[in-house]
């Protein structure tokens, strides 16, 4: 059994601007770091709305999940930051179109700020087919 640990990229999602990779693999798991709603050009939504800025950070999990072999009905676990809990009905909106029959467990946890003004940063652990 392989016991390395596979880093996951994909110039789908802008590369990390800090000491991580967007995502590492081990076995049949897939950890996804935490993502911010910054398009896969690099540019930023934080000057958009809170739906917006949702879905650009769902759409870069769900890239990044796409490369490492897996999908929103393989996630096991989401965990979103979310600045102001007042916008915890329209995530709960934007994630439950996102994933749609897919129900992961999930923590929302309320925080006071997030790197550059985004108003929301989630991070996932899915499955993937075992390639052995």
């Amino acid at each position: 059994m392989d016991n390395s640990i596979e880093r996951i990229a994909t110039q789908a999602v802008p590369e990390p601007a800090g000491h991580y990779a967007q995502a590492v693999a081990w076995r049949d798991l897939v950890f996804v770091s935490g993502q911010l709603g910054v398009r896969p050009d690099g540019s930023h939504t934080v000057d958009r709305p809170f739906a917006e800025q949702v879905r650009q950070a769902l759409a870069n999990l769900m890239a990044i999940l796409t490369e490492a072999g897996s999908g929103p009905e393989r996630v096991l676990k989401v965990t979103a930051y979310l600045v102001g809990v007042e916008n915890w009905p329209a995530f709960d909106r934007v994630y439950a179109e996102t994933f749609g029959e897919a129900r992961p467990a999930r923590s929302v946890v309320p925080v006071p700020g997030l790197h550059h003004g985004y108003l929301i940063e989630i991070e996932a652990i899915a499955a993937r087919p075992d390639p052995s």
